[in-house]
């Protein structure tokens, strides 16, 4: 899966082969084709390597507002992974639209926004609000020089995300 996300990070998903990321693991061909049947079983294991980290780094946040939400800005704002990492990653969501095995791992990390929301904000309406703007912020990180960072993110949650429990997000 390493080898999958270098790849994925130099050339796109579409460049995604057994044969390629054989290359790149320094394996041979039937290694990988061994333990994935065809490149969207590899894709899918990929992408639910990469939701698995988002997921519990999101479950892990505190309770308490300001700091799960400042949690959750480093999260989108992270900067250890690199550029090419982070587009590599929205890449793989995207495909979704195209390859309908990968759709349960984007659902999944829907549903774990929402609970993350839930708590926060009683409407479906403005969790459903918010999680596009987070989904949003982590694509504004993959095109925009430089990306944005942990303040301007938290800036921007921080509004949208009322101080007071199950309040409405804000003025409409």
């Amino acid at each position: 899966m390493d080898a999958t996300m270098r790849v994925i990070e130099r050339e796109g998903v579409a460049a995604v082969s057994q044969r390629r990321v054989a290359a790149e693991a320094g394996v041979p061909p039937s290694a990988v084709t061994y333990h994935y049947a065809s490149i969207d079983d590899l894709l899918v294991a990929t992408l639910t390597r990469v939701n698995d980290s988002y997921v519990t780094a999101l479950e892990a946040l505190s309770d308490d507002r300001d700091e799960a939400l400042r949690g959750l800005a480093g999260i989108i704002a992270r900067r250890g992974s690199g550029r090419a990492h982070l587009m590599a990653e929205c890449e793989l969501f995207l495909m979704a639209a195209r390859r309908p095995a990968l759709r349960p791992e984007v659902d999944r990390w829907n549903r774990a926004v929402d609970a993350f929301l839930a708590p926060r904000l009683a409407d479906p309406a403005d969790r459903a609000g918010v999680a596009a703007a987070i989904d949003g912020l982590f694509l504004r990180g993959c095109v925009e020089d430089p990306p944005p960072g942990v303040e301007e993110v938290h800036r921007i949650i921080v509004r949208l995300v009322p101080g007071r429990r199950n309040g409405p997000a804000g003025p409409r």
